[in-house]
């Protein structure tokens, strides 16, 4: 397991990216896998960097872990912020165009069809959410 704690600024969203994609690497992750990862994550860490802590900025530690059984990356994302469960939301209709959709929503939409897991917790004070990618 790997663990990279950081302030939980948009501008870090791009060191969070790096930091997971090299252990992908070493993986030999497909492309597409890491595609799909990097939009969870510009998503994910995205949210943590502009609502937990608003209008402070608070510290987010992410983890990586490897899993067999499948073969899978395990990316969990730790903040002391505002508790917040973003899979408590309705998922936004896509039928509609986007001049009917409310605003927000999509991106917890495509982070719920791209990964294998997605799960979220609120344990000591903290929001833990977990993503799972078969690889």
């Amino acid at each position: 397991m790997k663990e990279l704690t950081i302030e939980a600024a948009v501008s870090n969203i791009r060191i969070v990216t790096e930091f997971v994609g090299n252990e992908l690497k070493a993986l030999q992750c497909s492309a597409k896998a890491q595609m799909q990862i990097a939009i969870a994550i510009d998503e994910l860490f995205g949210n943590i960097a502009r609502y937990a802590y608003n209008p402070r900025i608070g510290k987010a530690t992410v983890r990586v872990e490897v899993a067999r059984n499948p073969l899978s990356v395990i990316i969990t994302f730790i903040d002391n912020g505002v508790p917040f469960n973003p899979l408590n939301y309705t998922e936004p209709d896509v039928t509609l165009s986007a001049e009917e959709r409310g605003i927000g929503g999509l991106g917890i939409f495509l982070v719920k069809k791209t990964m294998d897991m997605i799960e979220y917790e609120y344990k000591n004070n903290q929001n833990i959410l977990k993503i799972r990618k078969n690889l």
